[in-house]
């Protein structure tokens, strides 16, 4: 168990944390939630030891491990990646180590005898003899394939050593686990493992993350952070998000009622207080009116976007023809032979480990690089919105953020554009900000407004919800909903996709795709339901043989 006791954290004259009492305990998990800046990955710093709290105490069960997903990529460039996922349990590295060094000595003396008997007995009682074992299962499990095991870490690409961090925070069944946006950078295949893993996972689990199929799946209890305090929920996100909703609307309920008696107390009194026969009466309401005190409803510090695309055109049965397009980049062939043809109804979620060839197939189609074959056609009535996953480019300028979304308006008008940018949350003297200093989530709301004012009919989004918080992905996902054109986007969001796409189609590793007219929840049915199949075949094949 782990618990947070009277915490407060200050930084200034800035409470971010108020006399926080909360506890965590065995067999749950608990998503930590709350708008940006409210906290969340500074509550995990606090709870793992690395901040310390301006008043109050953290307590741990004594003798319980825990361990943290840390966030920098290149820490252990140095060390080979299943060093890394043992280092998840540094006692038992340790321990490695020195027998290693110990084993390694040509004069090998009865005092290191001895000491390698101990360390051995210590090594056989942490499992030791799995560890590699363990390791390899939670780095597969990932996606890490076999030969990458023994690589050092500077080998690896950003991607993988996300996972290679994952696998080492998951590694040697620790007591606590603090995960702070475990899925991050991870494939679809790789959150789904996670999620099972979480699922099946017997000790305690503090995770952050925006993604709310993820919290929905493998949540127990939800911890949210609002005006510096947390309130535990039993359940997962939607259960949050209901409850609280329910809670403000009695609360507002009890509130109207509290009015009503006091407006009729009132009248009373003022209609009775001279009249001496009905003065006990007024004295007497007086009282009960003291007594009425009305429930403070505070605003949520949650803002919401509001994402509108609307197309200036309707848009024909012509949309986008796709014939036998292949692209080799860095000699792999990440597009081979990809043909398909969108209708005017389409919203196609793209879908694959291989994120390369979905990024190369969006900047094929927006004209940005060529094909090394084949051919793709856009529609007469069509136009195109483009949200390209790196958007640096963009930003690389000296441009208020007006003067920026005004070069892109047809309208060039200050007011005009103002309107886009206060619905994507930039107000006042946000607008004057030059947009070379933005953060990473101001530009995807730059980058969406641009979107939204160019009116476009089809929409190209590659991976959007990078960078987003909670809320400014719910409203990317409502706009997307309702919007009246077509969209192809790729996206790690499983609701989002599940939501948004009436059909998928998955770039396979070598470059062909499966293209199917259904949502993404049947498909991954389907397709696990055809790898069961396959399993099965191989099985009964193994036995004849």
């Amino acid at each position: 168990m782990i618990s947070a006791n009277n915490v407060t954290l200050r930084f200034g004259k800035k409470a971010l944390f108020e006399d926080v009492n909360i506890k965590f305990t065995e067999g749950n998990c608990y998503g930590l939630i709350g708008a940006n800046g409210a906290g969340k990955s500074t509550f995990l710093k606090i709870l793992s030891g690395e901040l310390d709290t301006t008043n109050g105490d953290i307590s741990i069960t004594p003798g319980q491990r825990m361990s943290v997903l840390e966030q920098d990529h290149f820490k252990y460039d140095s060390y080979p990646v299943m060093d890394t996922v043992i280092l998840g349990n540094k006692r038992l590295y340790e321990i490695m180590k020195e027998k290693d060094a110990i084993y390694a000595k040509e004069d090998f003396s009865d005092e290191d005898g001895i000491r390698a008997s101990e360390l051995e007995a210590e090594f056989a009682e942490m499992d030791g003899w799995e560890a590699e074992s363990n390791a390899a299962m939670l780095l597969n499990g990932l996606g890490i394939e076999t030969d990458l095991h023994y690589c050092l870490m500077s080998e690896l690409d950003g991607n993988q050593k996300v996972k290679v961090l994952l696998a080492k925070a998951l590694f040697g069944n620790p007591d606590i686990l603090l995960l702070d946006e475990p899925t991050n950078h991870l494939d679809l295949d790789a959150i789904a493992w996670l999620e099972e893993f979480l699922i099946n996972f017997e000790n305690t689990v503090i995770v952050v993350s925006h993604d709310r199929y993820f919290l929905n799946k493998v949540c127990t209890h939800t911890a949210d952070i609002d005006y510096g305090k947390i309130q535990l929920y039993a359940g997962n996100y939607d259960f949050w998000y209901e409850s609280s909703q329910l809670l403000i609307k009695q609360m507002k309920e009890a509130n109207k009622k509290k009015e009503e008696k006091i407006k009729e107390l009132q009248e009373f009194i003022s209609r009775f207080s001279a009249n001496a026969s009905k003065s006990k009466q007024a004295t007497s309401r007086k009282r009960a009116l003291e007594k009425i005190e009305l429930d403070e409803i505070k605003p949520s510090s949650r803002k919401y976007p509001y994402i509108d695309f609307r197309p200036d055109r309707e848009i024909g049965n012509e949309v986008l023809t796709v014939e036998g397009i292949s692209k080799t980049i860095n000699g792999e062939k990440v597009l081979d032979n990809v043909s398909f043809i969108m209708g005017h109804d389409d919203k196609i979620a793209f879908v694959g480990s291989n994120e390369l060839a979905k990024t190369t197939l969006f900047q094929i189609l927006m004209g940005e690089i060529e094909p090394d074959e084949g051919s793709y056609k856009w529609g007469v009535t069509t136009s195109q919105a483009y949200f390209p996953k790196d958007n640096s480019s963009e930003f690389n300028n000296d441009y208020t953020i007006v003067d920026w979304l005004t070069g892109y308006s047809p309208v060039k008008d200050v007011t005009y554009v103002r309107g886009f940018l206060g619905r994507m949350l930039f107000a006042g003297e946000d607008g004057v900000k030059k947009v070379k200093v933005l953060s990473g989530g101001e530009k995807v709301r730059c980058m969406l407004s641009k979107m939204m004012i160019s009116g476009a009919n089809c929409l190209i989004l590659d991976e959007p919800t990078n960078h987003l918080d909670m809320e400014s992905i719910t409203a990317l996902n409502d706009g997307l909903i309702k919007y009246k054109g077509v969209a192809l986007f790729s996206c790690r969001d499983h609701q989002f996709v599940q939501t948004t796409a009436n059909r998928i189609i998955e770039i396979m590793p070598d470059g062909s795709i499966i293209d199917k007219i259904t949502t993404y929840d049947e498909y991954l049915e389907n397709d696990e339901m055809a790898r069961k199949r396959t399993v099965y075949i191989a099985n009964r094949e193994d036995d004849n043989n």
